[in-house]
């Protein structure tokens, strides 16, 4: 399996297509570079695609430190230069978006667009903090099991959730949230409920960027999504219908039909 250290960590990644262009994806909290496999099965016959599990997740290492959003940032730029990439358009799903907008702020020579899904430039909201904290602990000391449902409800939309036929692909999610490591999966949800605002920084993106959220994200509801869009110049929006937090996962049709006509227009 591909490894790199980066930043005294091991990160685990993947390669598909080989694409005169370079489009990396970045997951949210609680999964990996899994959650972007049907955009991957249509994109890399146009790009080199690269996915990545960040630091305490997927087949990453878990590590005693560096779960802040400015390490995982710094983790992001080291893989990057590492696999020799100069240019890359880049996607990134809840806290992979919060690195994006870090990239895309910073770097602008490097970051030739940008897509951000269910994602904020916001802290966590004060509201969410104390209920977040309470299933990060028990995750930790009694196991995901006995939040695996909650947490469902936060990472996916109803239309989902209560989908007869997609009952399997339900089980197969919950399978592999349980299968984090409980230390790098709550160091993870740690470093996310203490994040700080990049609002002040939006301004800065000159990429071309596309914004996606799904209608029915508890998590990063559309309003969220429209604070991004009102501070980013020239982006734009959309809101996809029947989605939740996990759009990737939930709408992949719509989710790649947004992404394929923004990339190619």
């Amino acid at each position: 399996m591909p490894h790199i250290n980066v930043n005294g960590a091991r990160l685990y990644y993947e390669e598909h297509g080989d694409g005169p262009q370079t489009v990396i994806f970045a997951h949210g909290l609680l999964w990996s570079g899994q959650m972007f496999a049907q955009q991957v099965a249509v994109l890399q016959q146009r790009y080199r695609c690269i996915t990545f599990d960040w630091r305490g997740q997927g087949q990453s290492e878990v590590t005693q430190a560096g779960y802040d959003m400015e390490s995982l940032y710094a983790d992001t730029l080291a893989l990057i230069d590492a696999l020799g990439v100069k240019a890359y358009h880049f996607v990134g799903l809840s806290m992979g978006g919060f690195i994006g907008m870090r990239l895309a702020a910073r770097r602008p020579d490097a970051v030739a667009s940008l897509m951000l899904l269910g994602t904020s430039a916001d802290p966590e909201p004060a509201a969410n903090i104390p209920k977040y904290r309470m299933l990060n602990l028990a995750g930790r000391w009694l196991g995901f099991g006995l939040v695996a449902d909650q947490v469902m409800q936060i990472m996916f939309g109803q239309k989902f959730l209560n989908d007869p036929m997609r009952a399997q692909l339900r089980q197969e999610w919950r399978r592999r949230m349980l299968a984090n490591h409980r230390i790098g999966a709550t160091r993870a949800t740690t470093g996310v409920i203490a994040r700080r605002s990049i609002v002040d920084q939006l301004h800065r993106i000159k990429a071309p960027t596309l914004i996606l959220v799904g209608d029915q994200d508890v998590a990063t509801p559309p309003t969220v999504a429209r604070r991004i869009h009102a501070r980013i110049p020239q982006s734009q929006l959309e809101i996809i219908p029947g989605a939740g937090h996990t759009s990737t996962v939930e709408e992949p049709e719509a989710v790649n039909a947004a992404i394929l006509t923004f990339l190619t227009t």
